[in-house]
């Protein structure tokens, strides 16, 4: 007798490329060597740097600036995400330091879209952090 494969295989987790400029940037802003407005005009493309910015807006009470620097490092981690062969759905794991910008975003868009009662969207992120990685979701939500 024959034995029925799954089809529906998980997909494997997305992890991110490491760059070391990206992470002596970081080292930079944490010494205060350069400001996180500096490091996010320097590396656009890096979600890190967004979240930064949202985090701080959201600490300042500044709504609108938290949810437009999330929703900017959103949308440039999941052009990252997929151009490192993320479906759209799948493990992006927490664990894996470069992957962190991006769920950091997705967090503070959750709670930023709260904020201003886009409701739906507030939904739509927390649950895609916790179908990204559970563990992201309880540090950030």
């Amino acid at each position: 007798m024959q034995t029925a494969k799954n089809l529906l295989v998980a997909p494997a987790p997305v992890v991110l490329p490491e760059r070391l400029e990206v992470q002596e940037a970081l080292r930079k802003v944490a010494s205060e060597t350069i400001s996180i407005v500096d490091a996010a005009a320097r590396f656009p493309a890096e979600s890190v740097f967004w979240a930064a910015l949202a985090e701080r807006a959201q600490d300042d009470r500044n709504v609108i600036a938290a949810y437009a620097y999330a929703r900017t490092g959103y949308h440039r981690g999941l052009d990252a995400l997929r151009a490192n062969g993320w479906k759209g759905y799948g493990p992006v794991p927490w664990s894996h330091e470069p992957n962190r910008g991006f769920l950091r975003c997705v967090a503070a868009l959750a709670r930023a879209a709260a904020a201003i009662n886009e409701t739906e969207e507030a939904a739509r992120c927390t649950q895609l952090l916790f179908d990204c990685d559970p563990t992201a979701a309880e540090l950030l939500i």
